[in-house]
C-alpha cells in the first residue's frame, strides 16, 4: 500500500510515519476525583454534626477547608513531579483518609456528649490531632516526590536501610516498660509529649532492603535444589533469606509481644520470595515455618494464648479479655446490611473505635454496604499497585511495587479478620483511616514511592538524539554558482 504524500485525505509527513501521538498524563482526571473525595468527605462531616450537634459548628469549616487544601497541594506536586503517576491512586488515599477522619470526628462528639453526661472535663478532639498527621504526612509525600528522583537509588543504600530498619524494630524492645509499651505491646518510643511506633517505618525499609537482596541474589535463589511431587525446593543452604525473615519475626513476637508486625513481615518477605522464584516450595516452606513458628509461641507465650482462646470463644470471659471483639460484633450485627447513619450508632462503645476497630465503626454505621465499599477502595488501590509493578520494566521495581502493595493487602486481611473475628487479634490498625501519627506517615512514605515507580513505568520512552552522521559516510551534494 503506498502513502500518497501532498494534500491527500490522510497526509503523511516525509517519510511515510506520522508522529506518535503524545500521551496523557490523567492529571485532569485525578483532580476530578479528588474534588468528588473532598465532596463526599464534606457532606459525610455535615451528616455527623446534623445528627450529634443537631447543627453545623466551625469544626466542619475547619476540617473540610483544611482536608482540601493538603490534597490539593498533593495534587499539584505530583502534576509537577510525578505526571505520567497512576491517577487512581492519590484520589482513593484520599478518600479513605477523608472517611477516616469523618469516623474519628464522629467518635470525639460522641466522647464529649459521655463526658458532659458524667461531669467530667471534655476531652480534646483526636480529629484535630489527626489533621495535624495527616498535614505532616503529606508533606513528606511532596517531599519523597520532590527529592527521590530515580526511586532505583533505594537500591544503592538498601543495605544501609536495612540495617536501620532493624535498629527501629529492636530500639522499643531495650526501652524501659514505661517508654515503650502500651496495653502490653512494646512497639513504641514514648516521650513526654510525643511518641512513635518505629515498627510502621521499619516495614518499608525492610522490604526495600529484601526487594533489592532478592533481585541481586536472583540466580542463586532460583538453582534447582530437589525436586518432589512435582515442585522445585530450594537448596538447604539457600534458605537463608526466609530464616532470617523468620528468625526476626519471632523476635519481634517473643521481646515485643506484637503478633501483628511479626505476621506482616514474614508474609510479605514471603510472597515476595514467591514473585522473584516462581516457586511454589518457598511458600510451602514459608507456611511450614509459620505454622511452627505459631506453635510454638502457643505454647511458651501467654498473651498469645489469650488472643486465641478469645478468638475461640469471646463470650467466655466477655467483661475481662473478651469484651472489645464481642462489642465489635454486635456493633456489626447492628449495622447489618446498610448500617444505622452517621451518627445515629453507638461505635463508642467498643474499646479502640479510633484505633484498631475502626472497622467495627465502619461496619455498624454504614453497614455491609458501605463496609464493602470502603474494602472495594482498598481492593482497587492494591490492584492498582501491583498493576504498577507488572508494567515497570527493572526487576527492582516490580519486587518493590509488588512488596508494598501486599504489606497494604495483609495488613487489610489482618485487621479486618481480626475485627470479624475470622482470625486472632493482632493490633494493627487501617491503613489511612485509623487515628494515629506513625501508621499515617509511613503510609504516606508507601504511597509516594509506588506513585514514583508508576510514574517511571508510565512515562513515555524518551527518543534517542541521533548520533552525527560521520563525515566519510555522509552525502556529497553539488554546489553551484550564482
Amino acid at each position: 500500500m503506498s502513502v500518497t504524500h501532498g494534500t491527500g485525505a490522510f497526509p503523511s509527513p516525509p517519510g511515510g510515519f506520522a508522529p506518535a501521538p503524545v500521551q496523557s498524563t490523567r492529571r485532569n482526571t485525578e483532580l476530578v476525583l479528588l474534588l468528588g473525595a473532598i465532596a463526599i468527605t464534606t457532606v459525610s462531616l455535615m451528616l455527623v454534626e446534623a445528627a450529634l450537634e443537631q447543627s453545623l459548628t466551625m469544626d466542619l469549616a475547619k476540617y473540610g477547608l483544611t482536608f482540601a487544601a493538603l490534597f490539593l497541594l498533593a495534587h499539584l506536586a505530583v502534576r509537577r513531579y510525578a505526571k505520567y503517576a497512576d491517577p487512581l491512586l492519590l484520589p482513593i488515599v484520599a478518600l479513605l483518609n477523608g472517611l477516616g477522619l469523618v469516623l474519628i470526628h464522629r467518635l470525639d462528639l460522641a466522647d464529649q456528649e459521655n463526658a458532659r453526661y458524667l461531669g467530667l472535663p471534655e476531652p480534646s478532639p483526636d480529629a484535630t490531632q489527626q489533621v495535624l498527621w495527616t498535614a505532616i504526612g503529606v508533606a513528606l509525600f511532596i517531599a519523597v516526590l520532590v527529592f527521590l528522583h530515580d526511586y532505583r537509588l533505594l537500591a544503592r543504600f538498601s543495605y544501609t536501610l536495612g540495617l536501620l530498619g532493624l535498629i527501629a524494630l529492636a530500639i522499643p524492645a531495650l526501652l524501659p516498660a514505661q517508654f515503650s509499651e502500651v496495653n502490653g505491646a512494646k512497639i513504641w518510643i514514648r516521650l513526654p509529649g510525643f511518641s512513635i511506633q518505629p515498627g510502621e517505618f521499619a516495614k518499608i525499609l525492610l522490604i526495600i532492603f529484601f526487594a533489592s537482596v532478592l533481585v541481586a541474589k536472583r540466580d542463586l535463589f532460583t538453582t534447582a535444589g530437589k525436586h518432589v511431587l512435582g515442585m522445585d525446593f530450594p537448596r538447604a543452604r539457600d534458605l537463608g533469606p526466609i530464616l532470617a525473615a523468620w528468625i526476626l519475626s519471632i523476635g519481634v513476637m517473643v521481646f515485643e509481644k506484637d503478633l501483628g508486625t511479626s505476621l506482616l513481615l514474614f508474609t510479605t518477605v514471603l510472597v515476595m520470595l514467591y514473585i522473584a522464584t516462581e516457586r511454589v516450595g518457598w511458600l510451602i516452606i514459608g507456611f511450614t515455618l509459620l505454622a511452627i513458628g505459631f506453635v510454638f509461641a502457643y505454647q511458651m507465650f501467654g498473651h498469645v494464648r489469650v488472643r486465641v482462646e478469645t478468638w475461640l470463644d469471646p463470650l467466655a470471659d466477655y467483661n475481662n479479655t473478651g469484651y472489645q471483639i464481642s462489642q465489635s460484633l454486635f456493633g456489626l450485627a447492628t449495622g447489618g446490611v446498610a448500617g444505622t447513619g452517621l451518627g445515629s450508632g453507638r461505635p463508642a462503645q467498643v474499646p479502640f473505635a479510633k484505633t484498631d476497630f475502626i472497622t467495627a465503626t465502619i461496619g455498624e454505621e454504614l453497614g455491609l454496604i458501605g463496609l464493602a465499599a470502603i474494602l472495594l477502595l482498598f481492593l482497587i488501590l492494591i490492584v492498582r499497585g501491583l498493576r504498577t509493578a507488572l508494567a515497570v520494566r527493572d526487576s527492582f521495581g516490580k519486587l518493590l511495587a509488588a512488596g508494598l502493595s501486599f504489606t497494604l493487602a495483609i495488613q487489610l486481611f489482618v485487621v479486618v479478620g481480626g475485627v470479624t473475628k475470622l482470625i486472632p487479634l493482632t493490633g494493627l490498625t487501617t491503613p489511612f483511616m485509623s487515628y494515629g501519627g506513625s501508621s499515617l506517615l509511613a503510609n504516606y512514605l508507601l504511597l509516594a514511592i509506588i506513585m514514583k515507580i508508576s510514574h517511571s513505568a508510565r512515562e513515555p520512552a524518551r527518543p534517542r538524539k541521533k548520533a552525527p552522521t560521520p563525515i566519510a559516510e555522509a552525502p556529497t551534494e553539488m554546489m553551484g554558482r550564482e
